[in-house]
């Protein structure tokens, strides 16, 4: 058993250690947004289900010892794709089609390998009741899944904590490929012990006991249904966390634990899922998540809730699951339903949704998919008065999941989605900060405000929110030579406001990635069009598009492609900063955009510019009511020491950063988030 135990434990770990280490190596390829994660989990769940029906079909098709030769086989070729790494030649292919472009990465680089691992939990477990057929097999099995999820949790968890801020990804990718060689070892014995079991026929044929009946086309529908929705509500309420509670960038770890921690407890013994305890925590559940959905709480009872709801639905999608697990005859069916239904929730949030929706009603459904399959658990042992009330009760919940989705776009002018974010366009009739100003346009992406203009003819060229006058790149840009035409680059469009600081003459060359925010500064605000200026927009991922052209000779480049208060990292490494700095004059100003709640990246800033020699000024503003026009803010100007001995009066108030002992620069290979938390 210690054997067996040691390879599947190896298996799960290293499954889940190559996701965050390949998501972050590709991260800078394709813009540094969320949904690269979203789409990565979708690969990962794919190559789950192709390596469980490999199992299947070695399970059902051939003798013990066939099987062996066959897996060893194909691990011993899965060590020639080592050491694992990603092809650099797809990187920036993101505009055209990036989610087929992630998908192809990770299956050249880690495909293999990847899909190895995924079959070794439930090959393990068909092995090990094969070949200790004995009193208590049919329950030792399911157990070795328990303990891969433990597994799993451990190298999720450690991977922020002891990996990221230890070693470059580079190193990550070596250490893990070494590992692999490892399980290689561990699996390679676990095999010579079932070879030498020498039986050659297959688990049906060679068992003692009556055949076990093999599960109605039901039963599988309702195995993959259960593994499906707990699949969406993961996906779906780790977006609701991270885009509209609380962006913390470790906050994906929480509801994955949690999904993981499920798992363990229901495959490890089905005494921790007590059926009527859950069962009655459900609706209970169902209410919380609609007061999470529709009203105003702290953040941390937010969290809380959604934590402690995703715990139950989990449990209840999984415990169900266990209650209705076949004989370890049929185990490998079970294994590759429960794939299918991960791979079909996974593919429906990460690559259906963003084409058919315009906004995130993947939450609505998967919460009414998940009551809808409870019921239908129910449905065989409850009476008819209990039917009843089950209808009632499902149609009651569904009309009240509608309403809510009606109000994701109710009262918006325009939402819009795809697979860099969702926008909303809203019209307020005046704000709190300054009502007397009148009406005002936000653009919205989750709680985060990306750009406002007020509607009177009179004040829509006035720069607003942390664009105003009074902020760091107001104070630059008010500040910058009027004797000659200027050229300025943006990274991060916005609403556009960047472009009411322009002049006749001048040229702003504004870099955006989403295309769907360059047609809504467009068309839903006038920055743009008000703007004297020539403006040049450039569509992709800026600091790609930068590596890319010859020297701009910027007088000012402005960085703000921050999507709320996810940090796309790739944007403040040295190799960034090298590319930014090359396309400024050599008095330019580099202008960084750190505004954030959770993250203090003013070390990020002050590392960076002593690897460069430059002086880094921060400009935080917290704006009074007398602010009628600004948000707060914090910018960082970086300035050569020559231009910074220099400066004009306005800019004086910026505080000069001091790097902090022992804090190195971000590179491409480096970077740790838990060392910048507020």
């Amino acid at each position: 058993m210690l054997l067996f135990a040691t390879t599947v434990f190896l298996s799960a770990f290293l499954l889940f250690q190559i996701q965050p280490i390949i998501a972050k190596m590709i991260l800078p390829w394709f813009g540094g947004s969320s949904s690269v994660w979203s789409v990565c989990m979708v690969f990962f769940q794919a190559e789950l289900l192709l390596g469980y029906a490999y199992v299947h079909w070695l399970h059902e098709k051939l003798s013990a010892q066939r099987q062996v030769l066959v897996h060893l086989g194909l691990i011993f070729l899965s060590i020639l794709m080592l050491p694992v790494a990603a092809d650099p030649s797809w990187k920036g292919d993101a505009l055209a089609n990036p989610s087929w472009a992630v998908f192809v990465v990770l299956a050249i680089s880690v495909g293999a390998p990847y899909l190895m691992l995924s079959t070794t939990g439930p090959l393990m477990q068909a092995w090990y009741a094969h070949a200790f057929h004995t009193p208590g097999a049919e329950t030792k099995p399911y157990r070795l899944y328990a303990l891969s999820n433990l597994a799993s949790m451990i190298a999720l968890l450690s991977y922020p904590v002891v990996i990221e801020p230890f070693f470059a990804v580079g190193v990550q990718a070596l250490g893990w490929s070494a590992g692999y060689l490892l399980f290689a070892l561990a699996a390679i014995a676990t095999g010579v012990v079932v070879y030498r079991k020498k039986v050659h026929a297959t688990l049906q044929t060679q068992s003692t006991e009556a055949p076990a009946a093999r599960p109605s086309l039901r039963e599988c529908l309702l195995w993959v249904g259960l593994a499906a929705s707990a699949s969406i509500l993961l996906l779906t309420m780790t977006r609701q966390l991270t885009n509209d509670v609380a962006p913390v960038p470790f906050l994906w770890v929480l509801p994955l634990s949690i999904y993981l921690f499920s798992f363990i407890l229901v495959f490890d013994a089905p005494r921790y899922y007590v059926r009527s305890a859950f069962l009655v925590a459900l609706p209970l559940s169902f209410i919380a998540l609609d007061f999470v959905m529709q009203s105003s709480f702290s953040v941390p009872v937010m969290i809380s809730l959604i934590a402690l709801t995703l715990f139950v639905f989990c449990m209840v999608c999984h415990g169900e699951l266990v209650r209705r697990k076949p004989p370890v005859r049929h185990l490998t069916l079970f294994y590759l339903m429960m794939s299918v239904g991960g791979a079909l929730g996974g593919t429906f949030v990460g690559l259906i949704a963003p084409m058919i929706f315009n906004a995130y009603f993947e939450l609505p459904i998967g919460l009414f998919m998940c009551a809808a399959l409870v019921a239908a658990v129910l449905w065989s042992t409850s009476t008819s008065t209990w039917r009843v009330l089950l209808i009632i009760a499902l149609l009651g919940y569904g009309w009240r999941l509608a309403d809510i989705s009606i109000d994701y776009v109710k009262g918006y002018r325009v939402v819009m989605r795809n697979f860099y974010s969702q926008l909303r366009i809203e019209d307020i009739a005046q704000t709190k900060e300054a009502p007397q100003l009148g009406a005002q346009r936000l653009m919205l992406h989750g709680g985060i405000i990306h750009g406002e203009q007020f509607l009177d003819p009179k004040l829509r060229k006035t720069p607003t929110a942390y664009y105003c006058h009074r902020s760091g790149i107001g104070l630059a840009l008010d500040n910058l030579s009027q004797s000659t035409a200027l050229k300025i680059g943006v990274v991060g469009l916005g609403a556009g406001t960047l472009a009411t600081y322009s002049r006749a003459g001048d040229e702003m060359r504004i870099y955006e990635i989403n295309d769907q925010v360059l047609d809504l500064a467009r068309s839903e605000f006038t920055y743009l069009s008000d703007s004297p200026a020539k403006i040049v927009p450039v569509l992709g991922d800026g600091r790609l598009m930068l590596e890319r052209e010859p020297p701009q000779h910027f007088d000012l480049l402005a960085m703000d492609a921050f999507s709320g208060d996810s940090i796309p990292t790739h944007l403040l490494t040295l190799e960034s900063m090298k590319t930014y700095f090359g396309h400024l004059k050599p008095d330019g100003i580099l202008a960084v955009h750190i505004t954030n709640h959770y993250l203090n990246l003013e070390p990020v800033m002050a590392a960076a510019a002593q690897h460069f020699g430059k002086v880094a000024l921060s400009f935080e503003l917290k704006p009074t009511s007398k602010d009628e026009y600004c948000r707060q803010s914090v910018w960082v100007l970086l300035v050569s020491p020559e231009r910074a001995a220099n400066l004009p009066e306005a800019l004086k108030i910026g505080t000069t950063l001091k790097p902090r002992a022992n804090f190195p620069a971000w590179t491409d290979s480096f970077s740790n988030l838990l060392g910048i938390l507020k």
